[in-house]
């Protein structure tokens, strides 16, 4: 998606004696002129934040090839000693094969010279054509191009701008790493400032260049530091003409749809655990000094109610025992993947009250929150680091935001509103379903014209870009649009079984079509609404990773059936309840 950002000077960062103006220049293209004006109180919390932000933006946890030049100095050495032995020993048999090489040439020649013929003329019109081939190279160009501005210079790498929120309530920062899996959301607090003029609501992209960076780093305790966000620019008086920046970006898909997808992920219900900053210094001290060289790569968090949490960190087999106590009802384990994208928190811990972490599930995302007192940082995880927010899981279908729903009437409404939780959108629409509403509000994220906010669970009116996403980016995908489809057969074969473990066995047949088998599909929920085990006899889910990471249509299906009947109460164990028996206990 190409898109233009207009900046009228870039940002700055204006120091005049113990008083520092931090200017963030807004997008001028947009539609909503957003203007922001407020002295801090904790400028250093601030700036830490920030920078930390910025270092989520540049942060590349993938796979770097690695140079080895001892290796290919031994190789040629290797080489030149077995040549030299080969000389030494093995003149005659050398010859011989020589010669014996050359009387199989010399019949081959004369069987296959028309052949050859005709492949000098081959070869020699492919070279005339390739001399014509405008997009010859032309992909390996553009990858050296961007490595090298990478590698050279981190400021003209950075394109993908930090996106700004000015709300009733809050300021707030979102942000999205190189390689799309790790999402970054500062929540500043309206409390966390002196208002100095009436803010305008809206949203916007800033210039947080490399050089502003450097300047923040300077704050000091005994600066006065007053926040603006203002579309006109800002002007030094020195009489000097700011300058004007324009970027013209192509937005990868996957950048838009991922940032899309996260707030999908927030929504969905998991099992949040509170951490002291000693106990996430623990970890993060942990990281910083192992390396680990070999597979496997996880921590596993071995989580028993009413009991210290634990983590054993592979392949080392070290466990380390946190302060926190698991308040969960089941005891449970989550492996963590990509682990060493913790250590982008590192910067808040002396900054931070506590960390709330919160699991989805095995092969699901993370998010962790780090309270600042009147500041906010949600940080999301995906389920590991060489996988980004638009691989396998859908995580819309998974919450239940499929379909267009009454997406005109949301999106008028919390462009109103700006900000509601789930249940007062839903009050508002009382006359319609439920699954219609939350079809609307999954739009609105699908469109980048809202987010979940974890920290209050709240739905926020934001507009990603300065101008509407393309009709492809977020319509209706094939996945959901077979969702749909098996959604009305879920229920005819359904079976629940309910486990000693208080575990929910939900399984389904869904029938073929003529000589196609039935697929038999079944998800095992465990008290806190986590998937503990999956399985499905289609051929789609049997190539996957078989996990939820990979679900297929049925896994879907079955799932959003399942989630509405996790509160079902004085079930009797192992007993097998068709969806009949339940139906008469709801009634």
């Amino acid at each position: 998606m190409q898109v233009n950002y207009k900046y009228a000077s870039p940002s700055q960062c204006i120091q005049n004696n113990d008083k520092t103006m931090l200017g963030f220049s807004a997008d001028s293209s947009r539609s909503e002129a957003v203007s922001f004006s407020g002295k801090l109180k904790h400028p250093l919390v601030f700036r830490d934040a920030m920078l930390m932000l910025r270092d989520i933006v540049i942060s590349d946890m993938s796979q770097q090839t690695k140079e080895r030049p001892e290796y290919f100095e031994w190789l040629n050495e290797e080489i030149e000693r077995r040549i030299k032995a080969h000389k030494e020993y093995a003149p005659k048999v050398r010859q011989a094969l020589k010669e014996k090489m050359d009387v199989c040439d010399k019949e081959i020649a004369e069987q296959n010279e028309e052949i050859t013929k005709l492949s000098k003329i081959k070869t020699q019109l492919q070279k005339e054509i390739d001399q014509y081939d405008a997009w010859k190279d032309y992909y390996k160009i553009e990858r050296d191009f961007w490595k090298f501005l990478r590698d050279r210079d981190y400021d003209l790498w950075f394109v993908l701008d930090p996106v700004i929120t000015v709300h009733k309530d809050q300021v707030s920062f979102e942000a999205f790493s190189i390689d799309e899996s790790t999402y970054g959301c500062l929540s500043v607090d309206m409390k966390e400032f002196e208002l100095l003029q009436e803010p305008e609501l809206g949203t916007t992209n800033i210039d947080f260049s490399a050089k502003l960076e450097k300047e923040m780093q300077r704050f000091r305790s005994y600066t006065d530091v007053t926040l603006n966000i203002n579309s006109g620019g800002f002007v030094i008086d020195n009489d000097i003409v700011p300058e004007y920046v324009e970027k013209k970006i192509d937005l990868p898909e996957t950048w838009i749809k991922g940032f899309n997808q996260v707030s999908s992920a927030a929504a969905l219900d998991g099992i949040e655990i509170e951490l002291t900053p000693a106990d996430m210094y623990d970890i993060c001290a942990f990281l910083r000094k192992h390396k680990e060289k070999k597979s496997p790569r996880y921590m596993k968090w071995i989580l028993e109610p009413q009991k210290r949490v634990q983590i054993v960190f592979e392949p080392f087999g070290t466990v380390l025992t946190l302060n926190a106590i698991y308040q969960g009802k089941q005891k449970r384990e989550e492996k963590i993947w990509g682990r060493r994208r913790w250590l982008t928190v590192e910067k808040l811990i002396p900054l931070s009250k506590a960390f709330y972490v919160r699991f989805l599930g095995f092969g699901m995302p993370q998010f962790i929150r780090a309270d600042m007192g009147t500041m906010f940082m949600t940080v999301g995880f995906s389920s590991w680091s060489s996988n980004d927010w638009v691989k396998g899981t859908a995580f819309n279908i998974m919450a239940g935001f499929t379909g267009n729903g009454n997406y005109k009437d949301v999106y008028s409404l919390l462009k109103k509103e700006r900000s509601l939780s789930m249940e007062e959108i839903f009050d508002h629409f009382k006359e319609e379903k439920k699954d219609k509403v939350k079809a609307g509000i999954g739009m609105l994220f699908r469109k980048g014209e809202a987010y979940f906010d974890v920290l209050n669970d709240k739905v926020r009116f934001r507009q990603l870009c300065n101008e509407p996403i393309p009709v492809e980016l977020y319509a209706i995908t094939n996945m959901e649009k077979e969702v749909q489809k098996l959604s009305k057969k879920t229920f005819d074969n359904m079976t629940i079984l309910y486990t000693p473990k208080k575990e929910f066995v939900f399984s389904t047949v869904y029938k073929g079509n003529g000589w196609q088998a039935p697929d038999r599909t079944s998800i095992t929920i465990d008290q806190d609404g986590q998937i503990v085990k999956l399985d499905c006899s289609c051929s789609t889910f049997k190539r996957g990773a078989r996990n939820i990471s990979e679900p297929c249509a049925h896994i879907l299906a079955l799932y959003v059936a399942a989630y509405k009947l996790l509160k079902l109460e004085n079930l009797e164990y192992n007993k097998q309840y068709k969806i009949n028996d339940i139906m008469e206990m709801l009634l």
